[in-house]
């Protein structure tokens, strides 16, 4: 039997559902539980015409052109689970499993598109664009773990998103299908949820799925149906419905309070699997205002703080949430990849271990911690809330150091 895919939860809400002409983004990362992940944050560059680009395990072309990009990922890794880039376009991916075995040999892994996507693609049509002809070219495969004993692959499916539409994007190979959303609520996980309405799809997918004998045209061609195991393609999503109880008021608050739940499923926190990193992002659809993108950087958002980052020129950059760097020795570089593990863990990933223990051990010290935690964090919403209902247009000086200050003041607190 194929592994299970790890149940990572995306959402996007839109007016009416989300507040004052914002368009909200939130996923929780869930992961093999000793995973790090770390937030990386790449200018946008300039590259020389021929030069290649090393993705996870293949190497491509690179473009002229990248664009600034704010990234959350397992840090072994080259791409991303999920992430932001200068211009309001924010990606993320699930791992599914559909009729088709995903490919063990390598190629590109998801998470390397969602980076490639923020890269290369100024809107959220563009990123999509990116992602399914960099699929045509080179494919989609290999270990989505840090695992030497075992491959685990999976195909892909993204949450595509910018201040104006979002797109579900469902792939299984080089086929693909996507979806248009620019109102209410969408929720991804790790199954497919396309059916009939399908906006964009590979020139070639319906004469690929009548050859294959899984579709004969009498009746509606309905993505999940064809591309399914079996009867998996539930309507998948416990965490909509929060989000939809809302009536209107969807923000980053709620958001974070959605990521947070472990009774709905949506924070996972299992045997096997643990929402290793989450974030939220905030897109006004006034583009005089900036986008704000939180993050978590640690493991488990119910005892961990969303910290804002604010794209500006010079940004800050924040080694304590970054891992250590092991160059060509890396294991997960060297072939066979995988052959140890090496200590990934960053400052802050070390700092919320010692939290963690002292909330498992000593209850009331534990809750003190949170609670000052939470304040926190509750005082970043509210700057940013200033922020976003301001009329005068914001100082870049004023944000270059935020997500510095924050995950600063988070490591004092640990102290």
């Amino acid at each position: 039997r194929m592994a299970a895919a790890p149940p990572s939860y995306c959402f996007v809400a839109f007016p009416p559902c989300s507040k004052d002409g914002l368009v909200v983004f939130g996923k929780n990362s869930a992961r093999p539980r000793d995973e790090v992940q770390e937030v990386v944050y790449f200018a946008a560059a300039a590259h020389d015409p021929g030069s290649k680009v090393e993705c996870t395990y293949i190497e491509i072309e690179q473009v002229p052109k990248t664009h600034a990009v704010v990234l959350s990922r397992p840090s072994w890794l080259w791409g991303a689970e999920m992430g932001a880039n200068e211009h309001g376009v924010c990606v993320a991916n699930e791992a599914i499993v559909t009729r088709e075995p995903a490919s063990e040999s390598e190629a590109l892994l998801g998470m390397d598109l969602v980076r490639l996507g923020l890269e290369r693609g100024a809107t959220a049509k563009e990123a999509l664009d990116v992602i399914v002809a960099l699929l045509e070219e080179h494919g989609q495969g290999g270990n989505y773990y840090e695992d030497g004993s075992s491959c685990h692959s999976f195909q892909s499916a993204f949450l595509i998103v910018d201040r104006n539409e979002a797109w579900v994007l469902e792939t299984s190979g080089k086929y693909w299908a996507a979806e248009k959303i620019t109102e209410g609520v969408k929720c991804i996980c790790n199954q497919l949820s396309l059916t009939t309405k399908i906006d964009a799809e590979h020139p070639e997918l319906r004469n690929y799925v009548k050859s294959q004998g899984w579709w004969n045209e009498d009746s509606d061609f309905n993505f999940s149906e064809v591309f399914s195991l079996a009867d998996d393609h539930i309507a998948c999503c416990s965490g909509r419905e929060s989000l939809e109880k809302q009536g209107g008021d969807v923000s980053a608050q709620a958001m974070i309070d959605v990521l947070r739940d472990k009774d709905s499923g949506v924070c996972v926190d299992s045997e096997s699997f643990l929402t290793t990193a989450s974030i939220v992002s905030v897109l006004p659809q006034d583009p005089s205002f900036p986008c704000i993108h939180y993050f978590t950087g640690t493991p488990d958002p119910s005892r961990s703080i969303f910290k804002p980052f604010i794209f500006v020129d010079d940004v800050k950059s924040v080694p304590k949430v970054q891992s250590p760097s092991f160059g060509n020795d890396d294991p997960a570089k060297k072939i066979p990849r995988f052959q140890e593990k090496p200590d990934r863990r960053h400052e802050l990933y070390k700092a919320h271990e010692w939290a963690r223990s002292l909330l498992e051990n000593d209850q009331d010290k534990g809750q003190k911690l949170m609670k000052i935690m939470l304040d926190l964090e509750k005082q970043g919403l509210e700057a940013m809330e200033d922020i976003l209902s301001r009329t005068e247009i914001l100082d870049p000086a004023e944000v270059v150091d935020l997500f510095y200050d924050c995950v600063d003041t988070e490591l004092k607190f640990f102290k």
